[in-house]
């Protein structure tokens, strides 16, 4: 990893949804090392500051993707940028989804919301090789249905598209309703064969390891991304601690075995 920020470039915007844009970056010089399904990079939106960003795609020759959000001052700045502007990267940090565990194995994708993009790598991982995995299945949650990320290619993911869902519906939406939990009846895994990988709110993330763990699915096969202030990336600001944690080190991916007794207590 690198702790200085190297120039890239945008060279390609994608407006997802109203607040939320996908932009292809490529280095200028110098590419960083390369990212793992689940890694983040720190996306710095120069004279605002910096903020964590999980890559949502990964290239051999250094491109990287980032589907961003606009939430706050640094995410607003980078929304807001156009294909030439230039930002600073930072990374590969973190820990990744640990995907080699899961071969041989179903794979369950379930993402809520923004959560999605972390695990839009790992589903692109899955159908590269599928030989090397069993059933994948993937179920979407979102608030509305103009809020549902890569509405453009999720249709050709294909059969892994199992199932999506929407909190509120709008105009002539005619699919299903409801936390994306409700969707775990739909999706045809074994559990004990099953290794389950959740993003999201961390509401939706504990409601649906705990359903999935009473499913049967084996909490050391169940991973999760964890999302808390991160600001120097490297273990020693202290501000994305969590428990004996520090998420930018020890996570954003952890086995829910790990996280479940963290989880449970308010105060962290």
């Amino acid at each position: 990893m690198t702790l200085v920020p190297l120039i890239h470039r945008v060279v390609d915007r994608h407006r997802e949804t109203a607040d939320t844009v996908t932009l292809d970056l490529e280095p200028t010089g110098k590419p960083l090392s390369p990212f793992a399904p689940g890694q983040y990079a720190m996306v710095y939106a120069f004279g605002v500051g910096e903020i964590p960003v999980s890559v949502s795609r990964t290239s051999e020759n250094g491109r990287l993707t980032h589907t961003i959000r606009s939430v706050g001052a640094v995410s607003r700045a980078l929304y807001a940028l156009r294909a030439g502007a230039s930002v600073g990267l930072r990374g590969p940090f973190g820990t990744s989804w640990g995907l080699s565990a899961a071969r041989g194995r179903d794979v369950l994708v379930v993402a809520g919301g923004i959560g999605l993009a972390p695990l839009r790598p790992l589903i692109h991982a899955v159908l590269a090789e599928p030989h090397e995995y069993g059933r994948l299945d993937v179920l979407a949650g979102a608030r509305t249905p103009d809020d549902l990320l890569y509405q453009s290619e999720s249709s050709s993911w294909g059969r892994p598209f199992s199932a999506v869902t929407v909190d509120r519906p709008t105009g002539a939406w005619n699919g299903r309703v409801g936390v994306v939990t409700t969707l775990l009846d739909e999706a045809r895994f074994t559990p004990a064969a099953t290794t389950a990988f959740v993003c999201g709110p961390e509401v939706m993330i504990r409601a649906t390891a705990r359903e999935l763990v009473h499913r049967g699915v084996g909490r050391d096969h169940v991973r999760v991304s964890l999302e808390r202030n991160m600001r120097c990336s490297t273990g020693h600001c202290g501000h994305c601690q969590l428990g004996p944690l520090l998420l930018c080190r020890d996570g954003p991916v952890v086995g829910y075995d790990t996280a479940e007794p963290l989880l449970t207590v308010r105060e962290l």
